[in-house]
């Protein structure tokens, strides 16, 4: 077969295959519904239409929900194209850069706090929100400088953050917000064509802008060196394709929500194909960009035929993260060199002493724990407090400190330093110090098994630990499979870890929609909270993992110092190395699996902890374990003291403190390692 045969054949099964596909798609998509309608009424309704129910159903119902899943698809996936040119990055998309988390948090914030701002459907709140998040994750990787790994970092971190605060707000303004879970799972539910009608101006425009563009990002492909060299101005031509790409990101927000992974998807199927010139890749990236969504969108009704909506955003997360998964791991080594993924390993700048720094965090938690015990509703009271353990106190306040309080933060303390040293286990075997069990997909699986046990098994309340366990255990497994793939990689780890907690994280959504569990109460379960948690979950979940699991990991903490220094050394020194990181990291998963079934599954403290105690006594892990411990059980201590008292007598859940505390430090951190 001749070069342009099938150059020929490849266009017309790309365009026209694609085309015809799409036009199957929109049609199954139509004749889906509670009421099935026949094929030849559908077609009547389209170009013959009469005043009946049905053609009304089709006309005013299914038309419009199929074509607003082929805008948002094509603008998403040409949003996609244009964001992995411009910051030089494959794995670059609208969700994996933080963008879709930016324009939730603009929209959700201006719907509680200033509504008049959501004229034309939001849009323009949208467009402010994904705009500032893009220029915020680039500049915060290093801009022009920053490498594939560090920007997905980077937008994941950033993604933490305004989940976080979109998640503090949907708790404490659920009537404002009601309406926003599902849209902000993204959803293709239409009532009319307004939607579309709102939308497809934007999208032509926004299509016809990159299309304009497309020689000059050819141009880019080739490095800026050699744009400028050819003409270019660089700058300008990145500044108006970011702006197009990101008003396709946001109209589309604006209707249907932050529907995640399409831009991801589409443009790499056509790079498979062959295309690498803009101007057939743009096209086709459209194309193939609605075939995903509408297959996204029928699977999900098929998946769930009751029709209670499923969110599409999950469904495509379902299919994207695997893909993710997938394209990190054919990627060449080279292609990510020999770079620490971690960005800020974190290095002693002053040694300090074990006699000293254990001494002084020790007697933090001392006050930050008689802190605690002293605030409530009223403030701080440490007269009543010291009454209560010492003195005549009343019956109530007694009960109130002694059997509320006291517990609650011994929880706290004890999570906080089960967290910590599981953190600082997977950032040894992994060797990666952002590895962490929220990041690399542990907790979301503890999230996923715990949910299940609750609404899919519908076994009592004593199981649901227990499922969480399974479900973390489970997840750990994949983790480990995939590591082993990438050989224990640190860069491929970490974008492998976003991969698995996207899949575990739209499994919770789904579950979370089909459940109907009341939005505040499933926010504030999945961000992790030591609310209402005493004695019980002390001496079921945690009191083991302090007795059993810490004094056996302080006999095997070495092995981390000789897995640091390579494979290589590391089995010359005669360790076995794939059975030492596979039991650590085992480890690892038995302590944030307790962690989950008590306080929920809490991110960050095993991130911060670790990375701050190398800052105080350096890298020797016989060091670092005492001291991450007391950093982890202080921070998740100070976390649970601000969710009581911030905002009393309402509760923001501790793992959303942390979550708040710990995204700004690691984004400077990344900033500054720039």
């Amino acid at each position: 077969m001749g070069i342009s045969l099938r150059n020929s054949l490849v266009a017309v099964l790309t365009f026209g295959g694609g085309a015809a596909l799409l036009f199957i798609l929109t049609f199954i998509h139509i004749n889906q519904g509670n009421v099935s309608i026949p094929m030849a009424t559908v077609i009547d309704a389209i170009f013959h239409p009469t005043d009946t129910l049905a053609h009304h159903t089709v006309r005013i119902l299914r038309l419009p929900r199929a074509m607003m899943g082929i805008l948002a698809g094509g603008a998403l996936a040409v949003a996609g194209v244009v964001l992995q040119t411009v910051t030089k990055n494959p794995l670059s998309s609208a969700s994996t850069l933080g963008i879709h988390s930016g324009t939730y948090f603009a929209v959700v914030a201006s719907t509680v706090f200033f509504p008049v701002a959501l004229f034309g459907n939001g849009i323009v709140v949208a467009f402010l929100g994904g705009i500032g998040t893009f220029f915020l994750v680039y500049i915060l990787s290093g801009g022009n400088h920053a490498s594939p790994v560090r920007m997905v970092l980077a937008g994941m971190i950033v993604t933490f953050l305004f989940s976080s605060l979109t998640s503090v707000l949907q708790i404490f303004y659920e009537n404002e917000t009601a309406g926003l879970f599902l849209w902000g799972s993204g959803t293709l539910v239409q009532n009319d064509w307004s939607g579309v009608q709102f939308s497809y101006p934007f999208v032509i425009v926004g299509f016809i802008v990159i299309l304009a563009m497309s020689f000059k990002l050819d141009t880019l492909t080739l490095g800026d060196d050699v744009a400028i060299a050819l003409g270019q101005n660089v700058n300008v031509v990145k500044f108006i394709s970011i702006i197009a790409a990101v008003m396709l990101t946001s109209v589309t927000v604006s209707v249907v929500g932050p529907i995640g992974f399409v831009g991801l998807v589409a443009p790499h199927i056509i790079k498979l194909i062959g295309y690498r010139k803009h101007v057939p890749l743009i096209i086709a990236s459209f194309i193939w960009g609605g075939n995903v969504l509408l297959m996204a969108d029928i699977l999900a009704r098929v998946i769930d035929p009751s029709f209670s909506e499923l969110p599409v955003g999950a469904i495509t997360a379902l299919i994207g993260a695997p893909w993710l998964i997938w394209l990190v791991l054919r990627m060449k080594r080279t292609q990510y060199g020999e770079e620490n993924a971690s960005v800020i390993a974190g290095k002693a700048t002053s040694a300090m002493s074990l006699k000293v720094i254990l001494p002084v965090l020790t007697g933090l938690i001392i006050i930050v724990m008689f802190v605690n015990l002293a605030s409530g509703n009223y403030g701080f009271e440490p007269v009543l407090m010291y009454q209560a353990f010492f003195g005549d106190s009343n019956e109530f306040m007694k009960n109130l400190v002694i059997d509320l309080r006291l517990p609650r933060a011994i929880v706290a303390l004890t999570s906080g330093m089960v967290l910590a040293v599981s953190g600082l286990i997977f950032q040894g075997v992994l060797r990666n110090p952002l590895a962490d069990p929220s990041v690399i997909g542990i907790t979301s699986g503890a999230g996923v098994g715990a949910l299940m046990t609750m609404f899919v098994f519908g076994v009592s309340a004593f199981w649901i630990p227990i499922g969480a366990m399974i479900g973390s255990f489970v997840f750990f497994m994949v983790v480990m499979l995939l590591a082993i793939r990438a050989k224990f990689q640190p860069t491929i780890l970490a974008l492998l870890g976003i991969g698995v907690s996207a899949f575990g994280s739209a499994i919770i959504q789904i579950l979370v929609v089909k459940s109907d569990l009341g939005v505040a109460a499933a926010l504030t379960w999945l961000s992790g909270t030591t609310y209402a948690k005493g004695w019980t979950e002390f001496t079921h979940y945690l009191i083991w993992p302090i007795v059993i699991i810490f004094p056996l990991l302080w006999l095997r903490i070495s092995l981390l110092d000789t897995l640091s220094l390579g494979d290589d050394t590391a089995k010359g020194l005669g360790l076995r190395v794939m059975s030492s990181r596979f039991q650590l990291a085992f480890l690892a998963t038995v302590l944030a699996a307790f962690s989950v079934a008590a306080v929920g599954a809490i991110g960050f403290v095993g991130l911060i902890a670790p990375h701050v105690a190398r800052l105080l006594v350096g890298p020797s892990n016989r060091r670092l374990l005492p001291v991450t411990i007391l950093i982890g059980g202080l921070l998740l201590l100070i976390a649970d003291l601000f969710s009581r008292t911030l905002l009393a007598p309402n509760e923001i859940p501790s793992g959303i403190i942390v979550a708040i505390i710990g995204a700004p430090y690691f984004l400077w951190l990344m900033k500054r390692k720039a």
